[in-house]
């Protein structure tokens, strides 16, 4: 074991006589009364000055919190009984920033007021929506069917086939869940949807909650043994499907559970009726025809039980089911509705499947819950994203990955400007491309948020602060109890104190972000996946004191001086070369850009011979338009040495997850080795040109003639 600091030099100086260490408080003491009595008496008496010092402390700031405790007391009793409680809760701010240490402090506490305040106002709308619900025990039905009540005939749901009023999605799902009903499924039981986009969507997951059925809403693009996963993992008794997925039921038919049922809608036209070899498949259609469109005879369904299962996209295994509750689902859509300051009147654009939380709760929430209208569509067109919009009338508009950068490099149209959205959000734009988009696409504002499915780690930029994906205020850091702590950026792993405890970052310190848990409150609570193994490794536990617990995003972000949090790396993309370390998500922005906007991945792949992992790039070519020898010149331009990709892989095909973010595993795992791979590869020579990498070439760098 290497010992370091002034004990180690302490020690050394005394090889000879006996030393022990406490590994308790790293306070050396020896069996030798004589030789070592200078030291020991230094020892304990730096000891005894550093009790001193934190006493010390301990009472300045017990003395100055009860102070401003006291102080802001006072200024609420003043103003409430003179002004009102606005002025109260302004002059308590106020009487908080007087007793905070610091000139600098003070800078960032006034840069940053209106942004802390505006978020506290939403926060504070939020809290008591959720409350308030969670009072009268309202599921997400129940707040649906108020709504429905207040006004039946505005458009819920509009597609370029189809538009649903409140009551046609009401009656949709009250016939759902008769049917099923009748069926014999009830409360608790596991229905999974593999549906495209389109009204009935929404209307069979909220008719399935009426009657207390859980729905996992399956990704369509799965296939095969992904596909399989996905239903068998959530332990479904039944599936809804769409005719579009005929073929892919019918290969995974033969390996579900012999007593899952299967029901099938025809097309959203409801014109034709596939004929497969699905012989056990019933048509949903047929049923709901003569099905009752009056409410469901009464289930108890409470606040708090699950609604629906949203998996995770896959990007580094099989997709895993995290579990929304109504409670859940109510607060991620009000919360970005408070907090982007949404309107019930305005019309929200949505290409994102509605399988996803972004678009099946953020976008679609807007309706079910704040009664606004939301215009979808099947899969997601870059050239016809603001035609939609113009078409649709909408005002806010959404994206997700890398959609921003679809649409931006699409060629210039009439439909640039020629919408009403003043607003869009999602998150995923780079903050190399922000700036050029809004001023391209007219965009008076951009909302970026940042959040896993199922974490409770969840932050929003609401103030249009290029690149940042939330903030963390610096006022009142505890209100909203997220934190970046110090850890490994390879493993993810918590980096610890002598106590065992966790470590705050220091501003612009990389960290992994952590939401603390807290039971029983749906914006704190981590209800995980349906894998309680897998739930267990996203909880870090003894985070600043013994026995809390946290959720663990596995995301490597950074905050600036004034609370800003940006994006940096997920844990273990990060890789170290040239004994720099560099992280993937930047290098990608940049290599993208200088490409053209095309696709890339970039990875660490290791060299012989070499320490740490080189940076690998991977972009999406298949005309072969790109000009390497333009690229690398470019690319010495944005990047340093150390951060360019060592080697080349131009892609024919790209494979992308439902929510539009790159694969990056398999890439990673078949590397550069031109027998395996069969794309174009090329390798950075010493003068920083891009040549071939043949297998003679791959031969001479396995046996270090050539070198990084």
């Amino acid at each position: 074991m290497e010992i370091r600091g002034e004990s180690s030099r302490a020690l050394d100086n005394h090889v000879n006589s006996n030393v022990i260490i406490n590994i308790d408080n790293c306070a050396p003491y020896s069996t030798s009364r004589t030789a070592d009595r200078p030291l020991l008496h230094r020892s304990l008496q730096h000891q005894r000055q550093q009790q001193r010092r934190e006493r010390f402390l301990f009472i300045f700031r017990l003395f100055r919190a009860t102070f401003a405790f006291g102080l802001a007391l006072a200024c609420v009793i003043f103003a409430l009984q003179t002004m009102g409680w606005i002025f109260a809760v302004v002059l308590a701010l106020v009487a908080l920033l007087l007793t905070r240490p610091g000139w600098r402090w003070f800078y960032i506490a006034g840069a940053t007021a209106q942004r802390d305040l505006i978020a506290l106002w939403a926060y504070i709308k939020l809290l008591r929506y959720t409350k308030r619900h969670e009072r009268l025990n309202y599921t997400v039905a129940d707040v649906f069917e108020r709504n429905v009540r207040a006004h039946p005939e505005k458009v819920a749901v509009v597609s370029e086939t189809q538009r649903w009023t409140f009551r046609q999605v009401n009656e949709h799902a009250n016939k759902v869940a008769n049917v099923l009903q009748a069926q014999g499924y009830k409360k608790g039981d596991v229905v999974a949807l593999l549906l495209e986009n389109r009204a009935e969507y929404v209307a069979t997951w909220l008719g399935l909650s009426k009657i207390g059925v859980i729905t996992p809403l399956i990704n369509t693009n799965l296939r095969g043994p992904s596909l399989l996963h996905s239903i068998t993992v959530a332990h479904c008794s039944a599936l809804i499907y769409g005719e579009d997925f005929v073929e892919a039921v019918a290969d995974v038919a033969k390996d579900l559970p012999s007593d899952l049922t299967l029901f099938q809608y025809n097309n959203e036209n409801n014109n034709s009726q596939t004929q497969t070899d699905i012989k056990q498949a019933k048509n949903l259609n047929v049923m709901l025809a003569t099905a009752s469109k009056e409410k469901p005879n009464k289930t108890q369904v409470n606040h708090h039980d699950k609604l629906v299962y949203i998996y995770t996209s896959g990007t580094t295994g099989l997709p895993k089911a995290a579990v929304i509750s109504h409670s859940r689902y109510l607060f991620i859509a009000a919360g970005i509705h408070y907090t982007m300051g949404f309107q019930d009147d305005d019309t929200f654009y949505t290409p994102l499947p509605l399988y996803h939380t972004a678009g099946g709760i953020m976008c679609m929430g807007q309706s079910v819950l704040f009664g606004s209208t939301v215009s979808i569509r099947k899969k997601f067109s870059a050239s016809n994203y603001f035609a939609d919009c113009a078409k649709f009338n909408a005002t806010i508009g959404q994206y997700i990955g890398e959609m921003a950068r679809y649409i931006l490099a699409t060629k210039p149209s009439d439909y640039d400007r020629k919408h009403r959205v003043r607003l869009v959000f999602g998150n995923g734009l780079r903050p190399q491309i922000w700036p050029q988009f809004v001023e391209r696409f007219g965009i008076a504002k951009v909302g970026e948020f940042y959040g896993a499915t199922e974490g409770n780690a969840n932050i929003m930029n609401h103030d249009n602060t290029v690149g940042a994906i939330g903030f963390v205020s610096r006022i009142l850091p505890k209100i909203y109890p997220i934190s970046i702590i110090r850890a490994d950026p390879d493993t993810g792993e918590p980096i610890r104190n002598k106590d065992g405890l966790c470590e705050l970052c220091a501003p612009n310190e990389p960290g992994v972000f952590i939401g603390k848990i807290v039971k029983g409150n749906p914006s704190r609570e981590f209800l995980g996946y349906v894998d309680a193994k897998a739930s267990a490794k996203k909880i870090v536990k003894d985070v600043f004191k013994h026995g809390d617990m946290a959720f663990l995003s596995g995301d490597l972000l950074v905050a600036d001086e004034k609370g800003y949090l940006y994006f940096k790396d997920r844990t273990g993309d990060t890789f170290r070369w040239k004994g720099e370390n560099v992280s993937t998500s930047e290098v990608e922005a940049q290599v993208s850009n200088v490409a053209g906007y095309k696709d890339t991945v970039v990875y660490g792949v290791t060299i012989p011979h070499t320490e740490g992992r080189a940076g690998m790039a991977a972009i999406y070519d298949p005309q072969k338009e790109l000009d390497l020898d333009v690229f690398a010149a470019n690319l010495a331009k944005t990047l340093p040495a150390y951060a360019r990709p060592q080697i080349i892989r131009l892609l024919t095909k790209v494979d992308l997850t439902g929510t539009f973010k790159l694969r990056k595993v398999d890439l990673q795992k078949e590397g550069y080795d031109p027998s395996v791979v069969k794309d174009a590869l090329y390798y950075q020579t010493s003068k920083g040109r891009y040549e071939l990498l043949t297998p003679q070439v791959y031969a001479q760098v396995q046996s270090n003639e050539i070198r990084f």
